[in-house]
């Protein structure tokens, strides 16, 4: 049997089709299982499973900005990106730093959580390309039951609460789990 050139080319295209939509199928079951990836440096880079774990200090969570001028800002310059969230805000994934009844103070040296100052928290006055960064400022300010410090404790230039203030708990989707980091 004489092949084309033709012929094998629609083979190979078929071949390659079949195997990107069996690779999203899988994707997208994963993801609908609970697997989370994170490719930020809010929290260490890797494979996230989600969890019905407690939202309690330590954990890291998953939550979906609330529409506030700070993430318009946020996403118009890229600290965070476009998603499913209302007011068309993606994802965001951070580590829960303070609970109800901590207190916190946000100043130029850095985060403090019930007096003890974060690592890597002291707040950026310009992003990387010389714009002013937005500040939350507080100083001894005692977080409600609804109310969540998130922060990063990986990278110093992470967008988080000392940029955008706390965070209301109905905005936390799920607590993840680490799977596989990097």
């Amino acid at each position: 049997m004489k092949r084309t050139v033709h012929h094998i080319l629609k083979r190979t295209a078929a071949g390659i089709a079949i195997t990107g939509a069996g690779t999203l199928l899988t994707a997208g079951g994963a993801y609908f299982m609970g697997a989370r990836i994170n490719i930020t440096k809010s929290i260490p880079l890797g494979l996230y499973w989600t969890s019905s774990a407690p939202v309690e200090k330590g954990a890291y969570v998953l939550f979906c900005p609330p529409p506030l001028g700070v993430f318009d800002v946020a996403r118009k310059r890229g600290y965070i990106g476009y998603g499913f969230c209302p007011g068309g805000y993606g994802n965001m994934m951070k580590r829960v730093a303070g609970v109800k009844d901590d207190v916190i103070s946000v100043t130029d040296d850095g985060v403090r959580v019930n007096g003890n100052l974060l690592p890597l928290s002291t707040p950026i006055k310009k992003d990387n390309v010389g714009q002013e960064l937005p500040r939350y400022q507080s100083d001894l300010y005692t977080l409600g039951n609804v109310e969540l410090l998130l922060m990063s404790d990986v990278s110093a230039t992470s967008f988080d609460s000392r940029y955008f203030g706390p965070i209301h708990r109905a905005q936390i989707k799920t607590a993840i789990r680490p799977v596989i980091t990097w």
